[in-house]
């Protein structure tokens, strides 16, 4: 799934067609518990899962998979050049990232000429609404513009949680600058068999702003 709305790849087919997934070289990056990691090395791929977190890919580690698991920063990617056909993202390391241009750089070094990455984030616009599913969550209360981080402290005053918002210019600005090819942005529509609701994300909403933004790029 690319994002809270259901999208899936098998439908969507925005890393190529399932069939041509087999023997490919897959990062995915930002992996969390590796979701789609296994569900790459389903169709025969030959998935990578990175992450950050010990704690997520330890969660990775007890669900299992047959393939490896790396802890480690997406800015500073431990695989020499070209390692990679495919690199994905479904909501993983660039929210996080205060300069995405140096992970972008990073992930394109290590993709193959043609190579493709995709990558999800909640779609820029969100930031001006406040995170609730309901009809609070319809209006407008902070300036889209505004770039001031979202920031969750522990007791001693401590990051420890922190999201970037980047307008939705900035992230193609960011794909272009890093030596992208943008080939499509995807702005999932909410199905009308979804009725879940998950934090700021539910049918009312989805049916009226777009929750997430689904970008597809090329290293030519």
């Amino acid at each position: 799934m690319w994002g809270p709305e259901g999208l899936d790849e098998v439908e969507a087919e925005l890393l190529g067609p399932p069939e041509e997934l087999k023997g490919r070289d897959v990062l995915e990056l930002g992996a969390g518990a590796a979701q789609c990691s296994r569900w790459l090395a389903a169709q025969g791929a030959r998935p990578v899962a990175l992450d950050i977190s010990h704690r997520q890919l330890q969660h990775a580690l007890r669900i299992g998979g047959p393939f490896p698991l790396v802890c480690a920063d997406a800015g500073a990617l431990p695989f020499a050049d070209g390692s990679f056909d495919l690199v994905c993202s479904a909501y993983g390391a660039l929210p996080f990232v205060a300069d995405p241009r140096l992970v972008l750089r990073e992930v394109r070094r290590v993709l193959r000429p043609g190579g493709r990455l995709v990558f999800s984030v909640t779609h820029p616009i969100r930031w001006a609404f406040p995170d609730e599913p309901g009809p609070e969550g319809l209006s407008v209360s902070a300036s889209y513009f505004d770039r001031t981080p979202y920031v969750e402290q522990d007791e001693e005053g401590r990051a420890v949680y922190v999201e970037h918002h980047r307008t939705l210019g900035d992230r193609v600005r960011d794909v272009v600058a890093s030596g992208f090819r943008l080939v499509d942005l995807v702005e999932p529509e909410w199905p009308a068999w979804n009725t879940s609701e998950w934090g700021g994300w539910s049918p009312l909403r989805g049916n009226l702003i777009p929750g997430t933004a689904v970008f597809v790029c090329v290293r030519d």
